[in-house]
């Protein structure tokens, strides 16, 4: 069955990165997404503090400020992008750190909505990134976020046939911002699905912490089931959605409860 977690970004502004890891142990969760959002975060020293932190929580993945370098890791100037490569490498080298094995990947912005990119060429740059990273043991997920570049389901298709060897992230909360399906992205992603991030919405699709909302997640995790994903289910929140970390923990129990459910059910 799928392994439980929470992204410490859902602590964002309310507790430091290094701070979050016994925070999710004491609330339930088995691993975790590791969301770094500054510089000082992707270097050396700041790896060494999250390692000396961790009281054995599994770190799955990791997850930079993406804006901060990501979409210049397309430019087609070679200064400009060899800039980008170095906050890059150094959340490489914190996954290494911390044993994660997927690193959630945004790339470029769509500034405005009906901005185009070219699909080919970001499949084939996410290829290039992808293979230095698998050299240290590291996937990239490329996450559908309704704001970049895997906005829509069709873009995984080009995406996926220029980098045969790039991993997908769902972000159920992004594909509802889409206007789309969450069934779409799983499609779409299939065997490449490598991660998956929860939210919940209220009736007027403002988030809240899962489990209080409307979305149905059950029927999210038998789809998962049907489809074979053998990957986490990591809560990711707004640190607006929450007043007491308690709630975190009510979100990590409900979502086990759900996973014992539907696989004893299925089986």
């Amino acid at each position: 069955m799928n392994k439980v977690g929470i992204s410490t970004a859902s602590f964002f502004t309310k507790a430091l990165t290094e701070d979050t890891f016994s925070l999710i142990k004491e609330l339930g969760g088995d691993c975790a997404e590791v969301f770094m959002t500054t510089n000082y975060e992707y270097t050396d020293e700041f790896g060494k503090i999250m390692q000396d932190n961790l009281h054995g929580l599994e770190i799955y993945s990791v997850h930079s400020l993406n804006s901060q370098y990501e979409p210049q890791l397309f430019n087609i100037a070679e200064r400009t992008r060899r800039d980008a490569m170095v906050p890059f490498r150094n959340v490489i080298a914190r996954a290494v750190d911390l044993g994660a094995h997927v690193y959630t990947f945004h790339g470029q912005a769509r500034l405005k909505k009906d901005m185009k990119l070219n699909d080919v060429r970001v499949g084939e740059v996410i290829e290039e990134l992808n293979q230095e990273a698998m050299q240290s043991g590291v996937r990239i997920g490329f996450e559908n976020v309704a704001w970049a570049a895997f906005n829509q389901p069709e873009v995984f298709n080009i995406i996926k046939e220029k980098s045969p060897s790039v991993g997908a992230v769902l972000d159920v909360k992004q594909a509802w911002r889409s206007g789309r399906d969450w069934r779409e992205y799983i499609d779409v992603m299939g065997d490449r699905l490598i991660n998956v991030h929860l939210c919940d919405h209220d009736e007027n699709m403002k988030t809240c912490v899962v489990g209080k909302g409307v979305f149905d997640f059950r029927a999210l995790i038998a789809y998962l089931k049907d489809k074979e994903y053998k990957g986490p289910l990591l809560i990711e929140q707004y640190a607006g959605d929450y007043s007491s970390f308690d709630e975190l923990g009510e979100a990590v129990d409900y979502i086990k409860k759900l996973v014992e459910e539907v696989y004893a059910f299925k089986i």
